[in-house]
């Protein structure tokens, strides 16, 4: 058990940290500490000895160098159970530091403001910070070290159950965040500094990229039973990562990325809205006066494809609307929040997995996107582009009527969402049929009109999103037959002519986006 005799306490993120000295005090612990940390404790009545008087050695450089001298960095890094290094300790008049606690200039925040300069981000690299993390992890065997504001309490009351010590076990836990903690905060130096060319412009990328997650759970296997698994937390935090899990069965990885994508599309929606997924495309999507109406209408939307699917809601999910999910079999329901009276009807499905969501900019995805590659990964930014009506241009000979605008604008959101190439069918906030993940596009509409006339729906009046160009017009001529009278497309393509030509002749309303929104998974 590691007895703590010296602190040194030396923190950014003040959080928490007059109650932490203060208690290591009455635990009998001597308290070194440095600038604004010392003022601070000082002032609340922590007794502290400054670093500078501490080493003899006054703070030079406007505080960049302070820390950086052997009678901390001996006091850190020597082993308690080894001879020599106590022998050399005595010799030079180093005392033993047991406990260090400290967390690094505020880089990444820094840096986050669009108004950075080069020069304040560079300030705030911080030095003697990562040197005595480094040194207090590397001996983490006689030295306990903190990081994070959050392990105070567990520490705190390790101490009082173990007479003032910390074990083992404890103090490697701890070591082994440090060394995460610092090389996420090398990495976000490098990410930065990385993407300034010489003449001082800045790309968008960085030449040399780092990317740092947190270990969320382990999955029981991947997308197949001998595929293992895990899920890991970014940095920035939110979505299904911060989700609470009320009850059901452990998630899987496909839980995780159909669950995803069916909250990211509803997310897109104003109105009460509601998404089935299945096998990561929805397969029923619709909006509602309510949350119950919106499901009703989503299900229907598909009821064959969305048995075993995963359900997303915007709204908080009510009893009424549990009562109906009850009664189908549904793999997962996601929403930010679950009524009360709501909560006993799930329940009822004990496998039934229901996660309530922070319904924040999480799902708005700011940041990057990322696939890998054998040998390598690839990194874009999310889609988050929506063009509104207003980026509408009209290329047919007819003007789309107001309910077919708005139909329009309903399947165009969705399209953003499908596996391509995709076709989305719809009408009065539901849609009647998608065509989703075909190598070509006429197949994919054929697909969509197929599954709508199967479920019995009339696609005559309905509206059509394609997330690219029609190649040919034999695309227009084949919704055409089928019924439909209004179609969203970005435009584009060598023979747009052709298919302007082939929507006049039946009479449809094609708008073009001029935006494209590809999805290969």
């Amino acid at each position: 058990m590691g007895e703590i005799t010296r602190a040194l306490i030396s923190v950014s993120d003040k959080r928490g940290v007059v109650e932490f000295a203060r208690r290591l005090q009455d635990f009998g612990v001597e308290i070194l500490s440095t600038g604004g940390t010392a003022k601070v404790l000082m002032a609340d009545g922590v007794a502290v000895q400054e670093v500078g008087d501490y080493t003899g050695f006054p703070e030079l450089l406007e505080g960049r160098l302070k820390t950086l001298h052997p009678k901390i960095h001996g006091g850190l890094l020597a082993k308690r159970d080894n001879s020599n290094h106590i022998r050399q300790m005595a010799e030079h008049g180093i005392p033993a530091i047991d406990l260090l606690c400290v967390n690094l200039y505020p880089f990444a925040e820094t840096v986050a403001s669009a108004d950075c300069t080069l020069e304040e981000a560079i300030e705030n690299i911080d030095i003697g910070g990562p040197t005595m993390l480094r040194a207090a992890a590397k001996n983490w065997e006689s030295v306990t070290v903190l990081v994070d504001p959050n392990d105070y309490p567990a520490v705190l009351q390790e101490m009082e159950q173990s007479y003032g010590g910390i074990g083992a076990s404890t103090r490697f836990r701890l070591a082994t965040k440090v060394f995460a903690h610092t090389t996420q905060y090398d990495g976000a130096i490098a990410n930065y500094l990385s993407r300034f060319n010489p003449d001082g412009s800045r790309t968008t990328f960085p030449q040399t990229l780092s990317l740092q997650f947190e270990k969320v759970q382990d999955l029981r296997y991947g997308e197949n039973p001998h595929q293992s698994a895990a899920f890991y937390r970014d940095g920035s935090g939110g979505g299904l990562a911060d989700a609470h899990q009320l009850q059901g069965k452990e998630l899987s990885y496909n839980n995780i990325g159909d669950g995803d994508a069916a909250v990211a599309l509803v997310m897109e929606f104003a109105e009460p809205a509601c998404c089935v997924v299945k096998h990561g495309n929805p397969c029923g999507v619709a909006v509602g006066a309510d949350m119950l109406s919106a499901y009703q209408r989503a299900w229907a939307g598909d009821p064959v494809s969305a048995f075993g699917g995963i359900i997303a809601c915007n709204r908080p999910l009510d009893a009424q609307t549990a009562e109906l999910m009850s009664g189908q079999f549904i793999e997962m329901v996601l929403a930010p929040a679950i009524s009360p009276d709501a909560r006993p009807i799930l329940a009822k499905r004990k496998n039934l997995r229901v996660l309530a969501f922070d319904d924040g900019s999480a799902w708005r995805r700011t940041g990057w996107d990322y696939k890998r590659v054998r040998g390598g990964l690839l990194a874009q930014d999310f889609d988050q582009a929506m063009e509104q009506e207003a980026d509408w241009k009209m290329v047919s000979k007819r003007a789309p009527t107001a309910q077919e605008a708005r139909d329009l604008a309903f399947v165009w959101r969705i399209g953003k969402y499908v596996r391509s190439n995709a076709i989305v069918y719809g009408r009065e906030g539901q849609t009647v049929g998608i065509g989703a993940g075909q190598m070509s596009r006429v197949d994919a509409a054929k697909c969509g009109a197929a599954k709508a006339l199967e479920l019995g729906f009339d696609l005559h009046g309905a509206a059509l999103a394609s997330d690219a160009f029609f190649p040919f017009r034999d695309g227009v001529d084949t919704v055409a037959a089928a019924g439909v009278k209004a179609i969203i497309q970005p435009g584009g393509s060598i023979r747009d002519a052709e298919v302007i030509a082939s929507a006049n002749e039946h009479g449809i309303a094609m708008v073009f986006t001029g935006v494209r929104h590809f999805r290969h998974g």
